[in-house]
């Protein structure tokens, strides 16, 4: 019997760093840093990591950087 059952896309270790980076980058105030870091991620990693914010936390990076940024309620 053949499973049906979908993969869930993975977060490569490369796109962890770089997550990790842009995210350090924002803290730091290094804006032209971050976005490198985040345009460096893989588009299977960026789906996985989508999925699992919105599992996690209800919401994408987009309104998680927002909400941090005090731009937007979490």
């Amino acid at each position: 019997m053949i499973s049906h059952t979908a993969v869930p896309p993975r977060i490569s270790l490369m796109a962890s760093g770089e997550l990790r980076d842009a995210l350090t980058a924002i803290e730091l105030g290094q804006g032209a840093t971050a976005i490198a870091a985040l345009m460096a991620i893989d588009e299977e990693s960026w789906g996985a990591i989508e999925q699992r914010l919105v599992a996690v936390l209800g919401s994408d990076l987009r309104d998680l950087l927002l909400s941090s940024a005090g731009r937007l309620p979490v």
